[in-house]
């Protein structure tokens, strides 16, 4: 089994560091206005990966924090995952020619499942899709709409179309420290060969440590932000603990 992931998140709204209630764009804690700062500080805490979301660009349909994004790009030798308002192939092309290691394509994965799929051939290994559910409907255009399928549904459609992995979401979790939905995530996981990312909800070392049992091992990583920017979460501990199971 390869070793989980923890990716920390840096979400941008208006060129700042903020951190969502349940996605609403209103209910926002500004952490940081120094975005760059904010993540060579991740990468010198021993963080493998960072998890970037342009919040502007998810509501706009296009990349809105381009200076911020960049200006993390610039900064860190870490690779960075990014998603928010990528929606067509001029999009995937241009970020990731640019340094970004890996494009997450949610809203494009629910209204336009063949461009997905065409930028995970074009690009293997390159292209995540972000599966957001509330009340098991996959929410789309930065949460704010609530589509027909459910998390499997859309997750299925992209079985064999060379996804890197699957991030999956739940909303009515992000943000408020609630803890992961392990029973959610890890049947989603177990019913794909896609790897799956826990997102929305991470609270403490206590979900690393249940991330970490045995009852996890189909779960590849989890995305974690309020905790950490909240101080309830270490990274030095946690990242240990991560290093000592591997």
């Amino acid at each position: 089994m390869e070793a989980v992931i923890l990716y920390p998140a840096i979400d941008l709204k208006e060129g700042q560091v903020v951190r969502l209630r349940q996605g609403d764009m209103d209910q926002a804690t500004v952490y940081g206005v120094d975005p760059a700062g904010t993540a060579l500080g991740f990468e010198e805490a021993g963080f493998q990966w960072l998890h970037v979301v342009d919040l502007d660009g998810a509501f706009a349909g296009a990349s809105v924090n381009l200076n911020a994004v960049e200006a993390v790009l610039d900064c860190v030798s870490i690779p960075v995952q990014l998603g928010g308002g990528i929606r067509d192939m001029e999009a995937v092309d241009a970020w990731l020619q640019r340094g970004v290691s890996r494009l997450i394509l949610g809203t494009a994965a629910v209204r336009n499942p063949d461009f997905v799929k065409e930028a995970a051939r074009n690009h293997p290994g390159k292209i995540a899709v972000g599966v957001d559910a509330r009340d098991g409907r996959v929410a789309v255009e930065g949460w704010a709409e609530l589509s027909e399928l459910t998390s499997l549904d859309l997750a299925k459609r992209f079985e064999d179309a060379g996804v890197a992995a699957i991030i999956y979401t739940d909303i009515s979790r992000d943000g408020l420290l609630k803890g992961l939905d392990f029973d959610g995530t890890r049947a989603l996981a177990e019913a794909l060969s896609i790897p799956v990312i826990a997102s929305g909800g991470l609270a403490s070392i206590d979900d690393v440590k249940r991330l970490l049992q045995p009852e996890n091992s189909a779960i590849a990583g989890a995305i974690t932000g309020r905790a950490l920017y909240d101080g309830r979460l270490d990274p030095e501990e946690a990242i240990a603990l991560i290093r000592g199971s591997a």
